[in-house]
């Protein structure tokens, strides 16, 4: 392995030899056959760039689901495009095509999305907008146009409803508040399968009301598309600047969509273009209190940031969402909750942002009684959580995907993320409220899941593992003690233990039988069996390993190293997940090996990345990002490899961490409840 690391070395080099922005990454080349957008998000709104200057590719909502489209399951909603912006100069449209020196730019500190363009001799073009990090259902764009010369402009604002969406409407009003009017352009549609209606609502801010042109109305430009627009005429160096703010709703979270998109919309228009930018960037001040840096390598910086961003920008406090393997980038997995959310996400939220992660596990809590019914459905007791998530919490894997009524490692996934929340912020009310009922229920479900044998011992027998590839329909033979599934039944299994003492409960007995009995296999060499069946097959992903990290089942050094270069060989090394090579990071980190561990952090994401913005696919060569699993990974891969960070019983707990031979210092800052800083050196 030692010319892979070489190669991967030198390739990081030569790219750390190009100084890097830490908070922006600018695209000064865009290519649209080869352009993967950019994403800024708000936890409930995300709005994906274009390659087209002064438009937004595809909004999505977070949480918003409907019947439609693959396998019969429901799919992520395509919200209503409230923002898009046309420019006619002297009656010539801009376009990509048109607009000369076009740069786009991400500034993950302050969560927006800039482009910058001339046009010939005429005029220089501005532009930024965001989805508002205060206000969940509210989007904004600013646009600043200098004339170099004397022309007419007309500016429109383009409203677009996604061809899935049924029975597009547009409607124009004023309001006249008693200092200017407001025109209200407004779409309403219906979801595909017509339970949830849409509804989008924009209007124009000039920066002085008093002296504003007049606004009309564009019917209909073919299906679901309306516009406003005016015409102003501008001096050659006049500076012109106007907003346009938007709100994208649905009938899920507003009984009244039609008049609550059109007050809200007015509400952010009277609050003021310059108001609303002020407390947007607080908002991220805010979170960025929580940062990872680094010295000494400036573009592990920049690409660690754009994790975090994407992280804080996926996840809103107090929604009681969850996120999906692309979060709110796009519509890939279509949209559902895996055990991507609770294994590889919430880990790193939960060390640095703890109040954004307790929305990730109140998407679980609210789902417990539907997790019950799972469980009653398939002849177990206590809550067995369905492997695809999304609105209801009922299974959402296509009827012809095995893995829905097998891989059940995600209910004892569940139950991990629920156990890491009460080490963190040792809430005990919340323990009390929802944290033991989840972790009793799914204790109860490993009880009954759990079959005892002639020598005493508890198997999991039938079940599918982490490693997909190796499952119980292959050679007509089932998978039966699944490593990583009896490790996690068994981490589960003590933590509701644990939580009944702490709040003074007596636990099932059973509970701590169960959990003491469960088997682990090992192969003659001493190497832990996947399986009981695994002689040596490929894999697809960590799944022995992960015993070790994040579950602790494994401890003895000796022995995770057995198993991590064991099972290492059995990963190929191109198109499979990013999140394993974070693992292979974190456990050599603990193991004391620098050079490998820095490898597979660089492996876990490098090879990923597509342009412009060096967004993260799930593989290399992959197509379908922003993969957020995957930025979790390597997130934890900083916090827990080499920051030497622990979430234990009594909460975070710094350990002795080891850093890349080129980095001068590593520091973790604002981590947990108490804002604590870490540094090592």
């Amino acid at each position: 392995m030692k010319p892979v690391f070489s190669l991967l070395f030198a390739w990081c080099a030569a790219i750390a030899a190009v100084a890097q922005e830490p908070w922006t990454i600018t695209a000064e080349q865009i290519d649209a056959s080869d352009y993967y957008g950019a994403t800024v998000a708000n936890g409930m709104l995300g709005l994906v760039s274009s390659p087209e200057p002064l438009r937004i590719s595809h909004a999505v909502q977070g949480g918003l689901y409907d019947l439609y489209g693959r396998g019969r399951t429901s799919n992520f909603l395509h919200g209503i495009n409230v923002l898009d912006v046309e420019l006619r100069i002297d009656g010539t449209q801009i376009t990509a095509s048109t607009a000369e020196a076009y740069t786009q730019t991400l500034d993950m500190r302050h969560g927006t999305f800039r482009g910058t363009f001339g046009f010939g001799r005429k005029a220089h073009i501005e532009y930024e907008y965001t989805a508002l990090r205060h206000l969940p259902y509210s989007c904004l764009m600013r646009v600043v146009v200098t004339a170099r010369e004397e022309f007419a402009m007309t500016v429109s604002n383009v409203h677009t409803v996604h061809e899935s969406l049924r029975d597009p409407q547009g409607f124009i009003g004023r309001v006249d508040y008693g200092c200017a009017p407001l025109d209200i352009c407004t779409s309403l549609a219906a979801s595909p399968g017509g339970g949830i209606g849409m509804g989008g609502a924009s209007t124009f801010l000039f920066t002085n009301p008093y002296d504003r042109p007049e606004v009309v109305h564009r019917a209909a430009r073919g299906a679901g598309v309306h516009a406003q627009e005016f015409s102003v005429r501008l001096k050659a160096g006049e500076r012109y600047e106007f907003s346009v703010v938007g709100t994208v709703l649905s009938s899920q979270t507003h009984a009244d969509v039609r008049n609550e998109a059109e007050r809200l919309t007015v509400y952010t228009a009277v609050e003021g273009a310059e108001r609303l930018w002020r407390k947007h960037f607080e908002a991220w001040d805010c979170l960025w209190e929580s940062d990872i840096l680094i010295e000494g390598d400036p573009q592990a910086q920049q690409d660690i940031h754009s994790m975090i961003y994407h992280t804080y920008a996926f996840v809103r406090e107090g929604s009681g969402l969850s996120v999906s393997p692309m979060g709110l980038s796009g519509f890939g997995y279509n949209g559902h909750v895996f055990w991507d959310a609770d294994v590889w996400v919430f880990p790193a939220l939960l060390v640095l942002r703890p109040e954004l992660a307790e929305s990730m596990i109140e998407y679980r809590f609210q789902r417990l009684d539907a997790a019950r019914h799972n469980a009653f459905m398939h002849g177990y007791r206590g809550a067995m959580y369905p492997w695809e998530s999304s609105q209801t919490g009922a299974e959402e894997s296509t009827a012809v995907n095995i893995y829905g009524p097998f891989e059940h490692h995600v209910t004892g996934d569940v139950a991990l993320a629920a156990w890491q929340y009460w080490c963190v912020t040792q809430d005990r009310e919340w323990l009390a409220a929802k944290g033991y009922p989840m972790l009793a229920a799914i204790a109860d479900f490993w009880t009954s899941r759990a079959e005892r044998n002639s020598s005493g011992e508890y198997e999991i027998r039938n079940v599918i593992g982490a490693d997909e590839w190796n499952i119980n329909t292959q050679g007509g033979k089932t998978v039966d003690n699944n490593a990583y599934t009896n490790g996690v039944a068994r981490v589960a299994l003590e933590a509701a233990g644990k939580a009944a003492r702490i709040l003074g409960l007596k636990p099932d007995p059973q509970w701590t039988e169960v959990a003491r009995r469960l088997v682990f296999r090992r192969m003659p060499d001493g190497v832990t069996r996947e399986h009981d069946t695994y002689a040596g097959e490929k894999t697809k992903q960590a799944d022995v390993c992960l015993l070790a990290f994040p579950l602790g089942v494994i401890i003895d050094r000796t022995q995770i190293r057995r198993d991590l270069e064991y099972y290492l060989a059995t990963v190929p090394r191109k198109r499979t997940p990013a999140m394993s090579k974070s693992i292979y990071s974190i456990l050599y980190a603990r193991l004391g090996d620098r050079e490998r561990a820095e490898y597979f952090f660089r492996d876990s994401y490098l090879p990923n990345l597509n342009p412009p913005f060096r967004v993260i696919a799930e593989f290399d060569g992959g197509s379908n990002p922003y993969f957020i699993t995957g930025a979790g990974g390597t997130l934890q891969s900083l916090l827990f490899g080499f920051g030497g960070l622990e979430i234990a019983e009594e909460g975070i707990r710094a350990g002795r961490g080891v850093l890349p031979a080129a980095w001068r210092s590593l520091t973790l800052k604002g981590v947990g409840p108490d804002r604590k800083t870490y540094v090592v050196k």
